[in-house]
């Protein structure tokens, strides 16, 4: 098999020394959202970790992966009661902290769009400093031969965090890309199989619309993250197949692209 010159990286949640291992030196990385870690369940380390005691971090995550997301919310504004001022600092710190390591770590060039944890205002800013970083989101790129459409953002849910995009807003996205050779998204299309988290126990939100893109359009390949732990990885919907390239904070590895045409492809 030829070595790949394309690799599609989802969820890196801060692991910038994997990244370098996985990214052979002079290849294309299309990172596909959640740049940074707030809290990784498994390690239970991350900046809310940092800012917060592992006690309180450990009831909220009780509750939210009990579907008792308000309670959580409730847990952490009580913690904060009294230095707000001193835990939005720390928090602020932190983010652009690990926003910096990430964004120094991209290979030349990376083409990057924006996960559910995310914060636009911040990547915005650092794109723009960093030439090897592209944002990606809501463009068409021509990359060795093929279109590559890019959708970044999440479905609104309860979390209500900052990477969060209106329904109309990922609508207008999809209606503006016109056909593309591979689909790249922070989300998965709705199909059940593949936003169901079997961790979490729960289905996480997909996006109507881009399935009925996949469904319309039939691009070779849909590439997504979002779903740490799927009930499957992969679908096929029509000729386009639709893949999950995986929680990279948990893996370490980073999916290749392959030409249609291409050996194993």
């Amino acid at each position: 098999m030829p070595s790949m010159s394309i690799y599609v990286v989802s969820d890196l949640h801060g692991a910038t020394d994997a990244l370098t291992k996985a990214v052979p030196q002079g290849s294309t990385l299309l990172l596909l959202g959640d740049l940074i870690n707030f809290l990784d369940y498994t390690s239970m380390s991350g900046i809310l970790t940092e800012v917060f005691s592992l006690e309180a971090v450990e009831e909220v995550v009780r509750l939210r992966t009990s579907g008792r997301v308000l309670e959580a919310r409730e847990v952490m504004n009580k913690r904060a009661l009294g230095r707000e001022e001193e835990v939005r600092s720390e928090m602020g710190k932190r983010i652009r902290e690990q926003y910096e390591k990430v964004f120094a770590a991209l290979p030349d060039p990376t083409y990057f769009i924006l996960g559910n944890v995310d914060q636009p205002r911040i990547t915005q800013s650092l794109a723009e400093s960093t030439k090897a970083a592209i944002d990606a989101d809501g463009r068409v790129i021509d990359l060795e031969g093929e279109r590559f459409g890019f959708i970044g953002g999440a479905l609104p849910t309860p979390l209500q965090v900052a990477g969060e995009i209106s329904e109309e807003a990922l609508t207008a996205k999809v209606e503006g890309l016109g056909q593309v050779d591979v689909l790249c998204s922070h989300i998965p299309p709705a199909v059940p199989e593949l936003c169901y988290d079997t961790r979490a126990q729960k289905s996480e939100r997909g996006s109507e619309d881009l399935l009925c893109y996949i469904e319309e359009a039939q691009p070779q390949r849909a590439y997504f993250g979002h779903v740490h732990q799927p009930l499957l990885s992969s679908v096929v919907i029509g000729r386009t197949q639709c893949i999950n390239v995986g929680y990279f904070r948990a893996t370490g590895r980073a999916f290749p692209h392959l030409k249609p045409d291409s050996k194993g492809g």
